[in-house]
């Protein structure tokens, strides 16, 4: 039964209880030593430090570009608007409502793909010209937001 499932024998283990006494056996200092960086609070050093050497990441060569003013849209083809009934107002809200995505982040381009069967008003921030053209030559309507 789901409910009684228990661990395998030591695949746990009890978590080390710092500085609770002499008796503990990680008491004091909390088996840190005594002095030095790494017994300071906030102590040593930040991920990929070498101890002053030129770090791994800084000695690999550079390759590419990365564009940070690049927007990412998500993307829905036409096939898939004909989940929608004849008339519907397609809108960013609609669509994660439909599950066709879990949130978006900088909006939504509908692309061309596939065929549309029904007539549709479509708001969204992007259109391919091949979409726009399939919705409203259905006679819908494709704005932009």
């Amino acid at each position: 039964m789901l409910n009684q499932l228990k661990p395998v024998e030591g695949a746990r283990h009890a978590k080390k209880r710092l500085g609770r006494g002499i008796g503990s056996g990680l008491g004091k200092t909390a088996g840190k030593g005594t002095k030095g960086q790494n017994s300071r609070s906030g102590g040593g050093v930040r991920p990929g430090f070498e101890g002053g050497q030129l770090p791994l990441f800084q000695r690999l060569p550079k390759r590419g570009f990365h564009n940070h003013f690049r927007v990412e849209y998500e993307v829905v083809n036409l096939s898939q608007l004909n989940a929608f009934n004849d008339g519907d107002v397609v809108t960013e809200e609609l669509l994660i409502k439909k599950g066709f995505f879990k949130e978006t982040s900088n909006g939504i381009k509908i692309l061309g793909k596939g065929e549309l069967t029904k007539k549709l008003t479509v708001k969204a921030n992007k259109f391919s010209a091949s979409a726009k053209k399939a919705i409203e030559d259905l006679g819908g309507t494709a704005e932009v937001i």
